[in-house]
């Protein structure tokens, strides 16, 4: 059946459209692995930049706006860019998104698949979060901006011929603030680890990789590790870096940005993942337990789906509590190992192209 798909779809020419092209996580995962399922299929974007996104060199051709902007600053102006995009050549577009991208117009000749990440996350289901961040002038004049996006958004998440949700919290998402019905296809996660990298520096650490960003709890991680003073290694950049580094006590290190042999290493080697925000779907606890690594998570959200309580980490609503509770636990690599096999990447292609 796969290779029938194939063979279906070699007929038509395929585009893939994605928010904004200046970062590495997840979503480009995903866009990197459609890249090698559809070689020869361009990439439309609102935003590019080369430098934050090297990544994205491997696709034949990047489709983008001659303004350009940042989408933190211009979100009104993502809709407009998204429908001046002419896809008429086009027999099938997969748009990956979690804002605008979904809202392309395609011709009745052209399939529009939309891989969706969540519902925009500033206008929904974290949209008082966001409000919160702004001063309360700032907040009235953007009210009318807000209101303008939740509208526009509603309205072209019909627009997609079919929505792949990553999760089944981002599903049920859908059908809360869309009303409609989508398909579930977890995203693909490298779980193969068979090259042994060296023991960092430290021992009987936990880790934390990701944003530093206030939606992924990294302020409330940092004080819950500085009453413990348990070692705590944490990977990732962020705007909260500073702060955190000044609120941190020695018993924490923060390495930015660093290699994937380097992720690797530590995460070979640390007691546990600390993994405690609600996500859409998650890969880094994927990840750890492909290492046969414990994760310690937020019970809500995509962590619910990937981690078993108990036998692969443990799920929790305070994350002090969690982690005494959790270093009196143990866990099996084997296990861990196995249960992590379910979320490959070769699953992804053959779920994906099934539901096209």
């Amino acid at each position: 059946m796969i290779i029938a798909k194939m063979n279906k779809l070699s007929n038509k020419r395929v585009a893939l459209v994605y928010d904004w092209v200046d970062k590495w996580g997840g979503a480009e995962r995903v866009l990197l692995t459609l890249h090698e399922m559809f070689p020869e299929a361009p990439l439309y974007t609102a935003v590019y930049d080369p430098a934050k996104a090297p990544w994205a060199a491997v696709f034949p051709k990047i489709i983008v706006p001659r303004i350009k902007l940042k989408h933190e600053w211009f979100p009104w102006l993502m809709p407009l860019i998204f429908e001046s995009f002419n896809f008429d050549e086009y027999g099938l577009v997969i748009s990956v998104s979690s804002f605008a991208a979904k809202g392309i117009i395609t011709k009745p000749h052209t399939t529009h698949i939309n891989y969706c990440l969540t519902p925009t996350r500033f206008l929904w289901s974290h949209e008082q979060d966001y409000k919160n961040q702004l001063n309360p002038a700032l907040r009235f004049i953007t009210k009318p901006v807000f209101d303008y996006l939740k509208i526009w958004d509603k309205i072209v998440s019909r627009r997609p011929d079919k929505i792949i949700s990553i999760s089944k919290t981002v599903q049920e998402r859908v059908k809360r603030y869309y009303g409609l019905d989508s398909q579930v296809v977890y995203p693909p996660v490298d779980i193969h680890q068979e090259i042994k990298h060296p023991r960092p520096f430290l021992e009987d650490f936990f880790l934390y990789i990701g944003r530093l960003v206030a939606y992924k709890q990294v302020e409330l991680i940092v004080e819950v590790f500085n009453d413990l003073e348990w070692p705590l290694v944490m990977i990732g950049g962020g705007n909260l870096e500073e702060k955190l580094k000044t609120m941190a006590l020695p018993n924490i290190s923060f390495l930015g940005e660093v290699t994937d042999g380097e992720v690797k290493s530590y995460l070979q080697h640390t007691k546990g993942v600390v993994y405690f925000h609600e996500e859409d779907f998650g890969i880094v606890p994927v990840e750890a337990m492909a290492a046969g690594i414990p994760v310690i998570g937020f019970n809500r959200g995509g962590v619910t789906e990937t981690v078993i309580h108990g036998k692969t980490g443990y799920l929790g609503e305070n994350l002090k509590k969690s982690l005494l509770e959790f270093v009196e636990m143990k866990f099996d690599p084997r296990v861990l190992k196995e249960h992590a096999q379910q979320f490959d990447k070769d699953r992804f292609k053959k779920q994906f192209l099934l539901n096209l």
